[in-house]
């Protein structure tokens, strides 16, 4: 499977958003092994050397840790991704707000919607 990346964003933090996703998801769970580099680079359609900048990031942010002969694995560190979690969605949240107020939504209108939407999911 080839991932449809954005061309305005480097393609390294777009693979670490999508981890990152999985993550918080719960799709990849505390403790779990990683795919290999160029496993990874090859199912997601990319360059082995951006897989590894992603991944060399991801360790530096404490979300992998590398096992010398065992493999890379996501962190058990349930504070870490639990707060990775809250800024993932305080930034979507940021960004709904920013995108509704420039549309000339007011904050009673922004919550009305909110509202609506999560009735309308609880059915």
């Amino acid at each position: 499977m080839k991932y449809e990346f954005n061309p305005t964003i480097p393609i390294y933090l777009q693979i670490m958003e999508e981890i990152k996703r999985q993550i918080v998801s719960g799709e990849r769970g505390p403790g779990d092994k990683i795919e290999s580099v160029r496993e990874l680079a090859q199912f997601m359609g990319v360059n082995p050397n951006t897989m590894q900048r992603a991944f060399a990031e991801l360790e530096r942010e404490g979300l992998m840790y590398t096992e010398r002969t065992a493999g890379r694995f996501i962190t058990t560190d349930s504070v870490l991704i639990s707060r990775i979690k809250e800024e993932s969605v305080r930034s979507k949240v940021a960004e709904f707000v920013v995108l509704m107020q420039k549309s000339g939504f007011t904050k009673a209108d922004i919550i009305r919607l909110v509202e609506g939407f999560m009735e309308d999911s609880n059915e």
